[in-house]
Parts: C-alpha cells; sequence; structure tokens
C-alpha cells in the first residue's frame, strides 16, 4: 500500500497487489475507489457524495502522476 497524497482529510492509495481497471482508494469519512482513467466511482462506502466528488476532482488534478505509480507497481 502507498499512500500518495493526503488532502481534504482524505488519503488517496494506490496498493500494491491490487487489480484492474487502475484505481485509487480513498480513505476519509467512509471510502471510495476511483478509475483513475475515466475518473468514475468503482464503490462508495459512507463518503458523502460531497467528499466523493472532491475526491474525482484531486484525481483528475493528479491524474499523470497516478498513472505513473500505478504502472510502476502493475506494468
Amino acid at each position: 500500500m502507498v499512500t500518495v497524497f493526503r488532502k481534504h482529510g482524505m488519503r488517496f492509495v494506490i496498493y500494491t497487489a491490487d487489480h484492474e481497471p487502475p484505481h485509487v482508494h480513498v480513505y476519509g469519512d467512509g471510502e471510495a475507489r476511483i478509475d483513475i482513467l475515466r475518473l468514475t466511482v468503482i464503490t462508495q462506502g459512507g463518503m458523502s457524495d460531497r467528499d466523493v466528488r472532491r475526491a474525482v476532482d484531486e484525481i483528475e488534478a493528479q491524474q499523470e502522476m497516478l498513472i505513473d505509480i500505478w504502472r510502476r507497481y502493475h506494468g
């Protein structure tokens, strides 16, 4: 597990032994998994819609870096 960054009280994580599609786990008040390429929510558990939108916005802003990190660990 690699905590890539923290923002808005949320932790953005990429697991080193994970599965496709490329995605980020976001933990805060609840959790969500968000597809890095499509910027879509895969799962949402207990995280408010507002926080999910913030998380998607942050992933979009850091998309290139996140794709690079995903590829480093997953090929």
